[in-house]
């Protein structure tokens, strides 16, 4: 398993937001095609901070990864109306984990 650098993860982790780009992309969890792409092993582009980076994803199937991911991005996006919608039983399957290509 590929990992990011540490000074990478800490500029990630105080960022509001990132973009992820595959060469089709939509967002609608499952169903959408930005998540197949991905889901299916494709690759994507992971831009922030005026850097690209390219990433591989792959399903996070354990459940403390999925605990943890959902923790941070609780953290993160609590603010937000739309952050419980995204860490309900039925998105937590969806999780995946980047790491870099």
């Amino acid at each position: 398993m590929a990992k990011f650098d540490a000074a990478t993860l800490h500029e990630l982790r105080d960022l509001h937001e990132v973009a992820i780009r595959t060469e089709k992309h939509s967002v609608r969890g499952g169903k959408g095609r930005w998540y197949r792409d991905l889901a299916a092993g494709g690759s994507a582009t992971l831009e922030f901070a005026g850097r690209q980076l390219t990433v591989q994803a792959y399903p996070a199937s354990d459940a403390h990864s999925i605990e943890r991911a959902s923790r941070e991005y609780l953290r993160k996006y609590q603010p937000s109306p739309y952050a419980q919608s995204m860490v309900s039983t039925e998105v937590l399957p969806t999780t995946l984990r980047l790491e870099p290509h």
